[in-house]
């Protein structure tokens, strides 16, 4: 029968314990030396503005490092790095406990809140040990592709078991040696004790103490390890995730052309990173996430996200070594080529499911089109295709070799329809409700044509005051921009803005993602603020007041999601409660939808570029929709439309599915 409050006597058969803290120093300061290289190697890019906002910056860290927020996404890896990360953390917090108890003189470490923490460190001390041995069994037994084994990582698995199993072994030494009255409170560590029951005490003891002090030059091995090692993310991912971009993940930075002390443009040296976009790179942890997600890599492209990050740290960690000898030696690796393969660069879709996926926010789509900007605008390197494309942007102000007169000449087919009307220009009808921004592909492309069609018959079926700029509208320059060409991007951008303003046009709908993004969330780089929606949101509200009277024609239908409506602008349920207005069934959904979406291989500006190399990613993503049993595969984006019809076509499906718009759908819906 135990009397008095629960407790234990602190540091147990250990004299001197006090030695601790000057055996600490060395550790310490070659932590401060290795976390003060890192800050340095960031140093060296340019300047980026992430501050303000600090509360949702909290947020982020508390929810992505503290809850583990991404990392369960993926559920096996996440539980596991769950379980180390929390057992971890319980273990610092108890021996912050112990010492402030035993070294500051405040008696805490009684009654209650003993009990509670004795219980929790058992609980996950073991869990954690636990989740060490699952990450080696998956790392070195099961090995995933996605994983790239390093000597380093298992230096850093090893020194976690080690240090949490002698910890447990220690605890199972005490409680054998001085039997515990409040044992239940600490479960692990009495069956620990159990191999070492019926041993003298004074063996005992002598063990503890040589077990203590290994223990102890264990822990101060890992302090001193960690800036130099892949455990430097424990410091540098809640950084990093504090820093993250709060702005519209859409929006790319701008390049100021009328800086004349600027000599180049983009990026072919890690110096003319940001000091955050440097900062990424050591915050990854190469745990592949990003690569498992990656349409271009899972398709047999030469592009890895994680290998493009792991490419520009070793260029940061060259540079800062050799720094005042790269600019004497042109030998050295360089950062396009050598770290990062052209290829590579050419190959991304910018569609973002790296940076969704990424649980340490690392921004992989800036790094690429900063590369591609150097490639076009300083070493006019890129595909042959492209030669065309921006030609015709920069003559015909749209990528198709069609002249700019007709972007307006899909209202002639307006004429022959049930109830024939006429779109007005806005030069005819100044000040409407919404000014319809048609986008390139709406206006010359012939499939597309058919949804700018159904979405003009809609508005109007709905007494929605609308108009369209004509050939006033010029292309918006998403694919340029993303296509590394911000040149002729700014050019596009600041001519529509000039019109935009000129006729004090407020509301702007588009049936067009890449449209939206640009509109909405770059051109107010360029003094263009306007209220940009999607055609699927302004069409849902329409449904969802009456406006538009629906009978359900009820085919089975699946929705792709649109990289850039979606993980660009998180639109995604309007699109869906359309289909289900339309159909009357909430859509099918594919394996990958939502946020996890897979592209359709057009973003980026690949749908003017040929796909040579391994699978097409649109013939996949067309396999995958066709997977679901459906009729119909409904998009909100004319270029997934356009892929995924021709990726349907080319699967060789016996009975292939129908692509539409939902703006299509629809209209067979009210008709």
């Amino acid at each position: 029968m135990t009397t008095g409050p629960a407790t234990r006597q602190i540091y147990w058969d250990i004299d001197l314990h006090w030695l601790i803290y000057i055996f600490m120093l060395l550790p310490l300061v070659l932590l401060g030396y290795g976390m003060w290289r890192r800050y340095r190697m960031w140093r060296q890019g340019g300047p980026d503005q992430r501050f303000g906002d600090w509360w949702e910056r909290t947020k982020t860290v508390i929810w992505e490092s503290g809850l583990q927020r991404r990392v369960l996404r993926d559920l096996f890896p996440g539980v596991t790095h769950a379980f180390i990360f929390w057992g971890m953390l319980a273990l610092l917090g108890g021996t912050i406990v112990v010492g402030v108890q035993a070294d500051a003189g405040l008696r805490i470490y009684h009654g209650w809140f003993y009990l509670a923490v004795s219980l929790i460190l058992d609980v996950f001390g073991a869990l954690s040990l636990l989740a060490v041995v699952v990450a080696a069994f998956r790392r070195y037994i099961l090995r995933p592709a996605r994983l790239d084994n390093r000597p380093d990582d298992a230096y850093f698995l090893a020194i976690l078991f080690v240090t949490l199993l002698s910890g447990f072994v220690l605890e199972g030494l005490r409680i054998a040696a001085r039997p515990d009255p409040w044992g239940a409170y600490n479960p692990v560590g009495v069956a620990f004790s159990l191999p070492f029951s019926g041993r003298p005490e004074a063996t005992l003891e002598l063990w503890y103490a040589v077990l203590w002090w290994a223990h102890m030059a264990m822990a101060f091995t890992f302090m001193a390890y960690l800036p130099f090692s892949k455990a430097l993310h424990i410091f540098v991912a809640p950084v990093n995730q504090f820093f993250r971009r709060l702005g519209p993940a859409g929006a790319l930075s701008k390049l100021n052309f009328e800086d004349e002390t600027i000599e180049t443009f983009g990026v072919s040296e890690v110096t003319q990173f940001s000091w955050k976009q440097l900062m990424d790179s050591d915050a990854c942890t190469r745990c592949g996430r990003c690569q498992d997600n990656c349409p271009a890599h899972l398709s047999g492209k030469a592009l890895s996200p994680k290998s493009l990050v792991q490419g520009v740290k070793a260029q940061m960690e060259w540079t800062f070594t050799h720094r005042g000898v790269a600019s004497q030696d042109d030998t050295g690796p360089k950062l396009i080529g050598d770290r990062v393969p052209e290829e590579a660069l050419w190959a991304c879709t910018t569609c973002r499911a790296c940076e969704e996926s990424c649980p340490v926010f690392v921004e992989h789509v800036e790094k690429t089109v900063g590369m591609r900007r150097h490639l076009v605008m300083m070493e006019s390197q890129f595909p042959p295709e492209l030669q065309l494309t921006f030609k015709n942007l920069e003559t015909n102000f749209n990528p198709w070799a069609l002249g700019w007169a007709g972007r307006a000449d899909w209202r002639k087919e307006l004429a022959g329809a049930a109830e024939p009307f006429e779109v007005p220009l806005l030069s005819e009808h100044p000040n409407p409700e919404y000014l319809l921004w048609v986008g390139c592909s709406g206006s010359f492309d012939a499939r597309n044509r058919k949804v700018t069609l159904a979405l003009a018959k809609l508005l109007h079926r709905a007494g929605v005051d609308f108009a369209i700029l004509g050939t006033e509208e010029k292309c918006c320059g998403d694919s340029a921009r993303r296509l590394g060409n911000e040149y002729l991007y700014q050019t596009l951008a600041q001519e529509n803005v000039e019109v935009l303003k000129g006729y004090g046009v407020q509301r702007i709908v588009t049936a067009c993602p890449h449209c939206l993004n640009t509109l909405k969330n770059e051109y107010p780089q360029f003094g263009g603020e306007f209220e940009v929606v999607h055609h699927s949101q302004l069409l849902e509200s329409l449904v969802a007041t009456g406006r538009l009277k629906v009978a359900p024609i009820t085919p089975k239908v699946t929705y792709h999601d649109s990289c850039f409506l979606g993980r660009y602008n998180r639109v995604y349920e309007e699109p869906r409660r359309l289909v289900l207005a339309a159909s009357g069934a909430r859509p099918v959904e594919m394996p990958r939808h939502g946020a996890s979406a897979f592209c359709c291989g057009g973003g980026g500006g690949r749908v003017w570029m040929e796909e040579s190399q391994g699978q097409r990613i649109n013939v996949m993503r067309a396999k995958e929709a066709m997977g679901t049993g459906t009729s119909r595969v409904v998009t909100a984006c004319p270029f997934c439309l356009t892929m995924l019809e021709d990726g349907v076509k080319l699967s060789g499906a016996a009975t292939p599915a129908k692509v539409c718009d939902v703006a299509e759908l629809l209209q067979e819906a009210v008709q």
